[in-house]
């Protein structure tokens, strides 16, 4: 049977709009390989794991722990104190900015040379403004970091990330540490610095930062991050990059080179920014659950969904909030407020047929694609009728 040129572009439309949607088998099979030994992918917005890689072990972070002494003494000290160097400080092993004994420097340019330029002098010195000592300030940035940033599996034992048994983290604790720390302002200034000129006591120089994809050519939608090294840590990565669709953090441990560190981080980043979309359900949204029970949302509740997924949003008898992904898995719960009986009477009208308000994109990408198959369709259409007509 011969087909009408119409007809052959219908069905090459729909051929193309069918196989823009990967499968969730698809979307697997498309996973990076990592080499690293432990690796995480989270969503910025909502801490969401997108890839996970023995992302719960224990592992050592070398010097990405600066990014833990930098939150700590940006949320607990003043930036504009005047820090006296110590000779402690100043014979700090490993990575410098070349700190003298006695020398005064301001705490936020003490943070800059610790995460631009990995300094241990300057993360000693911190430490002691701080709390005195190394000891005292260790304790209090775990607790810090337990209390205030919820990680759970975190132990530091100095603030510079040198070799210590006791000194271990887990790849999703540093994934949610950079979330935390990146909602800083300053915090995000520093760890967005590329380069910055620093005039020392005896060292003048300009400090480049030592994460690679912040360096001459930057990835795209790169914002900020940190690097570390010990031989017992390996090559150790934390790296956050946004794009239009999805702000991402990727961490990666134990890479045997720091080669295999950067693909890796670039692996990750590329597999989050291809599959997948940051959305968000609307404060204020209302919801019935199946006994007529009226809910609502006190805060935007953010997820990442797989580019051109599905999803369902339900809610039990509890108040629980569940966002779900086509294949089931979850992709957030929250738990909502009741709708008092005296706030029933002014938003009635507005929860009659409740349907989730989604942010950003997903209610648009179903649209389209329903115009997309409405056009497909109608170009069937007009080809069969004319096919018709030439027959008369």
């Amino acid at each position: 049977m011969k087909k009408t040129p119409l007809i052959l572009a219908a069905s090459f439309f729909l051929g193309m709009i069918f196989s823009s949607e990967p499968s969730a088998e698809e979307l697997s099979a498309n996973e990076p390989a990592i080499e690293s030994e432990s690796a995480v992918l989270i969503d910025a917005d909502s801490g969401q794991i997108l890839y996970s890689k023995k992302s719960d072990a224990e592992m050592y972070p070398a010097s990405v722990t600066k990014m833990a002494t930098a939150i700590y003494a940006i949320e607990n000290g003043n930036l504009d104190d005047i820090v006296t160097v110590s000779e402690n400080a100043r014979n700090a092993d490993g990575t410098r900015v070349y700190l003298e004994a006695g020398e005064q420097v301001p705490l936020k340019k003490l943070i800059q040379g610790l995460m631009i330029n990995s300094g241990n002098d300057a993360g000693i010195a911190i430490a002691e403004h701080i709390s005195g000592n190394v000891e005292t300030f260790s304790k209090e940035m775990n607790e810090f970091l337990e209390k205030k940033v919820g990680l759970e599996d975190t132990h530091f034992t100095n603030p510079h990330g040198l070799f210590d048994p006791n000194h271990v983290t887990t790849a999703e604790d540093l994934a949610a540490l950079t979330q935390y720390a990146s909602q800083n302002e300053i915090f995000r200034e520093i760890f967005s610095t590329a380069e910055l000129k620093w005039d020392g006591e005896t060292w003048d120089t300009t400090l480049h930062n030592h994460h690679k994809l912040l360096q001459a050519t930057p990835y795209e939608g790169m914002v900020g991050g940190k690097n570390g090294y010990v031989s017992q840590s390996g090559f150790t990565l934390s790296t956050l990059a946004e794009r239009e669709n999805i702000r991402l953090i990727a961490v990666t441990l134990n890479a045997k080179t720091d080669r295999m560190s950067y693909k890796d981080t670039v692996k990750l980043l590329d597999y989050g920014f291809a599959n997948f979309t940051s959305e968000f359900v609307a404060s204020g949204t209302y919801y019935k659950d199946q006994e007529g029970q009226e809910f609502t949302l006190d805060e935007p509740l953010y997820y990442a969904r797989k580019t051109h997924e599905t999803i369902s949003a339900d809610v039990d008898t509890s108040g629980n909030l569940t966002i779900d992904g086509e294949d089931g898995r979850e992709l957030a719960k929250h738990p909502l407020d009741p709708v008092k009986a005296e706030k029933n009477k002014l938003v009635k009208s507005a929860v009659a047929d409740v349907e989730p308000v989604f942010g950003k994109s997903v209610l648009h990408d179903h649209l389209k694609f329903i115009v997309m198959i409405s056009f497909a369709v109608a170009l069937l259409l007009v080809g069969y009728f004319f096919r018709q007509v030439r027959r008369s």
